[in-house]
């Protein structure tokens, strides 16, 4: 089955600082680089890295052409991806000494997305197919109706959390991949346990896959729950971390692992991204992982 990613395509600008910047201050930046980036490229980066078949539908300016050339060179499919007469988005990151980042993004060519641009693309798909989203990208309601409309199974990782994504018409969603501050924006609670529960509650049909950080993810179904702790390692830089672990575990459920063996190679996958600068760049190739095992 195709796993189509309809997502976010970024130029990532990374300052690294002693501590990240407060109200009214002014510091001075050790290091800078560029990445390439956005949550849903870093998604689709991981996705192909796992040896998952991904097709990414996005837009890019003409400032981001080598993004869609890293992309097919990866081995995803780019027909979907469209340069428009508008700057590519792009993130301003900070990352501090403990490997801590702040981000300030720019929709750019990720926010001219309509109902019809929607439409267009999600007609060369169907029941089935798997269809990745974030919320980096404009008409969010009319990709979710349409997909639910199709048939495909969806996957939505609610990131960046807005107010308005309690309004998104989020029936169809089969996953969602959600971690502490998503999931108390949809249930109100803070704590793990409650926060499942509330998702149980509000979502009775979907997975819930919950993210902890450093104390790992837990998977629940309705029928299981799955509590995978997290590696250990020397933390880097979190950038693109949950990414990492999204498209890993994507990748394994599209494949037909069950669901502790998705957990556990997201996992790995994330702990070694960690340990690593940038974020496309930072994720590791599905032979890395393995190794690890």
């Amino acid at each position: 089955m195709t796993i189509l990613n309809f997502g976010s395509i970024n130029i990532d600008h990374v300052y690294r600082v002693e501590h990240l910047v407060r109200p009214g201050e002014t510091i001075a930046s050790s290091d800078y680089r560029q990445f390439s980036g956005g949550k849903g490229f870093n998604q689709s980066i991981a996705l192909a890295r796992a040896g998952a078949s991904v097709s990414h539908a996005g837009r890019i300016g003409g400032d981001g052409v080598w993004l869609r050339e890293q992309l097919a060179g990866e081995g995803a499919d780019v027909d979907f991806l469209e340069v428009v007469d508008s700057p590519s988005g792009h993130a301003l990151i900070q990352v501090d000494a403990g490997g801590e980042n702040a981000i300030i993004l720019f929709g750019g060519a990720n926010r001219t997305f309509t109902q019809e641009d929607a439409r267009k693309i999600l007609d060369n798909f169907g029941a089935g197919d798997w269809l990745l989203l974030q919320n980096e990208i404009s008409a969010m309601p009319e990709i979710l109706r349409l997909a639910g409309e199709r048939g495909l199974r969806v996957v939505f990782n609610p990131a960046p959390m807005g107010a308005e994504v309690l309004d998104y018409p989020l029936d169809g969603v089969s996953v969602f991949v959600v971690n502490e501050t998503e999931g108390e924006a949809f249930t109100g609670e803070t704590e793990p346990e409650a926060i499942l529960a509330g998702m149980r509650k509000r979502f009775p049909d979907a997975t819930v896959v919950l993210t902890l950080g450093a104390a790992g993810a837990i998977y629940d179904d309705g029928s299981q729950r799955i509590a995978v702790p997290a590696q250990k390692v020397e933390v880097v830089d979190t950038t693109a971390a949950g990414d990492t672990f999204i498209g890993y575990f994507l990748a394994g459920l599209a494949a037909g692992d069950d669901p502790k063996s998705a957990l556990e190679t997201a996992t790995r996958a994330a702990a070694i991204c960690v340990t690593r600068p940038g974020a496309a760049p930072s994720i590791p190739r599905r032979e890395e992982v393995t190794s690890e095992q």
